[in-house]
Protein backbone atom coordinates (compact mmCIF):
# COMPACT_ATOMS: atom_id res chain seq x y z
CA UNK A 1 0.00 0.00 0.00
CA UNK A 2 3.19 2.23 0.50
CA UNK A 3 4.09 2.23 -3.02
CA UNK A 4 0.57 3.57 -4.11
CA UNK A 5 0.53 6.17 -1.46
CA UNK A 6 4.03 7.42 -2.85
CA UNK A 7 2.54 6.84 -6.62
CA UNK A 8 -0.50 9.20 -6.03
CA UNK A 9 1.77 11.89 -3.81
CA UNK A 10 3.85 11.77 -7.06
CA UNK A 11 1.36 12.63 -9.65
CA UNK A 12 -0.59 15.01 -7.23
CA UNK A 13 3.32 16.99 -6.57
CA UNK A 14 4.29 16.94 -10.28
CA UNK A 15 4.19 20.55 -11.95
CA UNK A 16 1.33 21.58 -14.27
CA UNK A 17 2.37 22.49 -17.98
CA UNK A 18 1.61 25.64 -19.16
CA UNK A 19 1.15 26.75 -22.52
CA UNK A 20 3.35 28.93 -24.13
CA UNK A 21 3.12 31.99 -26.26
CA UNK A 22 6.42 30.29 -27.99
CA UNK A 23 4.03 27.21 -28.38
CA UNK A 24 1.07 29.21 -29.25
CA UNK A 25 2.76 31.29 -31.91
CA UNK A 26 4.49 27.01 -33.43
CA UNK A 27 0.72 26.47 -33.45
CA UNK A 28 -0.78 29.24 -35.54
CA UNK A 29 2.50 29.28 -37.81
CA UNK A 30 1.38 25.14 -38.33
CA UNK A 31 -1.75 26.29 -39.43
CA UNK A 32 -1.25 29.01 -41.73
CA UNK A 33 1.04 26.78 -43.49
CA UNK A 34 -1.80 24.19 -43.55
CA UNK A 35 -3.92 27.03 -44.92
CA UNK A 36 -1.37 28.05 -47.56
CA UNK A 37 -1.37 25.18 -48.83
CA UNK A 38 -4.62 24.39 -49.22
CA UNK A 39 -5.02 27.44 -51.35
CA UNK A 40 -2.00 26.81 -53.51
CA UNK A 41 -3.43 23.10 -53.99
CA UNK A 42 -6.56 24.81 -55.05
CA UNK A 43 -4.85 27.45 -57.22
CA UNK A 44 -3.29 24.34 -59.58
CA UNK A 45 -6.64 22.23 -59.23
CA UNK A 46 -7.86 25.87 -61.03
CA UNK A 47 -5.41 25.87 -63.08
CA UNK A 48 -5.92 22.25 -64.36
CA UNK A 49 -9.91 22.70 -64.95
CA UNK A 50 -8.86 26.05 -66.82
CA UNK A 51 -6.48 23.68 -68.72
CA UNK A 52 -9.26 20.78 -69.16
CA UNK A 53 -11.72 22.98 -70.33
CA UNK A 54 -9.96 24.83 -73.43
CA UNK A 55 -8.72 21.79 -74.38
CA UNK A 56 -12.14 20.73 -74.75
CA UNK A 57 -13.23 23.58 -76.39
CA UNK A 58 -10.21 23.29 -78.31
CA UNK A 59 -10.54 19.61 -79.71
CA UNK A 60 -14.75 20.97 -79.93
CA UNK A 61 -15.34 17.87 -77.91
CA UNK A 62 -19.00 19.32 -77.41
CA UNK A 63 -19.32 16.92 -80.53
CA UNK A 64 -18.94 13.65 -79.16
CA UNK A 65 -20.80 12.11 -76.11
CA UNK A 66 -17.52 10.07 -74.70
CA UNK A 67 -15.57 13.15 -74.65
CA UNK A 68 -18.29 15.15 -72.95
CA UNK A 69 -18.51 11.80 -70.26
CA UNK A 70 -14.27 11.82 -70.05
CA UNK A 71 -13.61 15.48 -69.46
CA UNK A 72 -16.74 15.72 -67.39
CA UNK A 73 -14.93 13.17 -64.72
CA UNK A 74 -12.06 14.76 -64.97
CA UNK A 75 -13.13 18.00 -64.29
CA UNK A 76 -16.12 17.19 -61.95
CA UNK A 77 -12.96 15.42 -59.50
CA UNK A 78 -10.68 18.68 -59.30
CA UNK A 79 -14.04 20.82 -58.98
CA UNK A 80 -14.99 18.39 -55.32
CA UNK A 81 -11.41 18.11 -54.67
CA UNK A 82 -11.71 22.18 -54.29
CA UNK A 83 -15.00 21.90 -52.65
CA UNK A 84 -12.99 20.06 -49.93
CA UNK A 85 -10.17 21.98 -50.00
CA UNK A 86 -12.50 24.97 -49.94
CA UNK A 87 -14.76 23.62 -46.74
CA UNK A 88 -11.19 22.52 -45.05
CA UNK A 89 -10.35 25.80 -45.18
CA UNK A 90 -13.18 27.67 -44.28
CA UNK A 91 -13.56 25.56 -41.18
CA UNK A 92 -9.87 26.13 -40.53
CA UNK A 93 -10.80 30.02 -40.46
CA UNK A 94 -13.84 29.35 -37.81
CA UNK A 95 -11.52 27.90 -35.25
CA UNK A 96 -11.71 30.35 -32.47
CA UNK A 97 -7.78 30.37 -31.19
CA UNK A 98 -8.85 32.55 -28.60
CA UNK A 99 -10.85 30.29 -27.04
CA UNK A 100 -10.19 28.25 -23.74
CA UNK A 101 -7.26 25.34 -24.17
CA UNK A 102 -9.71 22.34 -24.30
CA UNK A 103 -12.31 23.86 -26.76
CA UNK A 104 -9.72 24.82 -29.42
CA UNK A 105 -8.02 21.25 -28.58
CA UNK A 106 -11.44 19.80 -29.40
CA UNK A 107 -11.89 22.03 -32.79
CA UNK A 108 -8.11 21.23 -33.66
CA UNK A 109 -9.07 16.85 -33.11
CA UNK A 110 -12.53 17.95 -35.50
CA UNK A 111 -10.36 19.09 -38.23
CA UNK A 112 -8.05 16.72 -37.79
CA UNK A 113 -10.46 13.86 -37.88
CA UNK A 114 -12.20 15.75 -40.77
CA UNK A 115 -9.11 15.79 -43.10
CA UNK A 116 -8.65 12.14 -42.30
CA UNK A 117 -11.60 11.47 -44.49
CA UNK A 118 -10.68 13.88 -46.59
CA UNK A 119 -7.54 11.96 -47.28
CA UNK A 120 -8.05 8.53 -46.69
CA UNK A 121 -11.51 8.37 -48.33
CA UNK A 122 -12.11 11.26 -51.01
CA UNK A 123 -8.82 11.57 -52.53
CA UNK A 124 -8.32 7.95 -53.37
CA UNK A 125 -11.98 8.12 -54.94
CA UNK A 126 -11.21 11.69 -56.72
CA UNK A 127 -8.05 9.90 -58.04
CA UNK A 128 -9.43 7.09 -59.55
CA UNK A 129 -13.01 9.04 -60.72
CA UNK A 130 -9.91 11.44 -62.81
CA UNK A 131 -8.14 8.17 -64.25
CA UNK A 132 -11.39 6.87 -64.98
CA UNK A 133 -12.02 10.09 -67.35
CA UNK A 134 -9.06 9.93 -68.70
CA UNK A 135 -9.28 5.94 -69.57
CA UNK A 136 -12.50 7.04 -71.57
CA UNK A 137 -10.61 9.29 -73.62
CA UNK A 138 -7.68 7.04 -74.73
CA UNK A 139 -9.46 5.16 -77.45
CA UNK A 140 -10.38 8.49 -78.72
CA UNK A 141 -6.81 9.42 -78.85
CA UNK A 142 -5.74 6.47 -80.38
CA UNK A 143 -7.92 6.46 -82.95
CA UNK A 144 -7.03 10.21 -83.95
CA UNK A 145 -3.47 10.25 -82.86
CA UNK A 146 -0.02 9.06 -84.29
CA UNK A 147 1.02 5.51 -82.76
CA UNK A 148 4.15 7.46 -81.55
CA UNK A 149 2.50 10.40 -80.00
CA UNK A 150 -0.28 8.12 -78.31
CA UNK A 151 2.44 6.06 -77.22
CA UNK A 152 4.28 9.53 -75.73
CA UNK A 153 0.53 10.36 -73.83
CA UNK A 154 0.14 6.76 -72.78
CA UNK A 155 3.99 6.73 -71.36
CA UNK A 156 4.01 10.26 -69.54
CA UNK A 157 0.65 9.85 -68.09
CA UNK A 158 1.55 6.67 -66.15
CA UNK A 159 4.98 8.42 -64.97
CA UNK A 160 2.79 11.71 -64.31
CA UNK A 161 0.39 9.19 -62.31
CA UNK A 162 3.68 7.78 -60.31
CA UNK A 163 4.88 11.34 -59.46
CA UNK A 164 1.60 12.86 -58.59
CA UNK A 165 0.91 9.83 -56.18
CA UNK A 166 4.25 9.73 -54.81
CA UNK A 167 3.61 13.81 -54.47
CA UNK A 168 -0.04 13.50 -52.82
CA UNK A 169 0.86 10.90 -50.49
CA UNK A 170 4.10 12.61 -48.82
CA UNK A 171 1.79 15.80 -48.33
CA UNK A 172 -0.92 14.06 -47.23
CA UNK A 173 1.66 11.83 -44.47
CA UNK A 174 3.57 15.56 -43.93
CA UNK A 175 -0.08 17.37 -42.99
CA UNK A 176 -0.80 14.34 -40.69
CA UNK A 177 2.07 14.73 -38.81
CA UNK A 178 1.61 18.16 -38.35
CA UNK A 179 -1.45 18.14 -37.06
CA UNK A 180 -1.37 15.13 -34.79
CA UNK A 181 2.02 17.27 -33.46
CA UNK A 182 -0.95 20.45 -32.97
CA UNK A 183 -3.25 17.95 -31.67
CA UNK A 184 -0.49 16.34 -29.42
CA UNK A 185 0.80 20.07 -28.25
Amino acid sequence: MNNFEELQSDWKNQSKIEPTEQGFQNLLTALREIKNKQRVSNVILSITVIILIGFFFYISGYNNQQVILGISFMIGSLLVRMLLEIWSMRKLNKMNTLSNRADFRNELIGYYTDRKFVHFLWTPLILLTYVSGFLILLPLFKATLSTGFYTYIIVSSIMLLIFFSIFITKQIIQEMKKLERIQQG
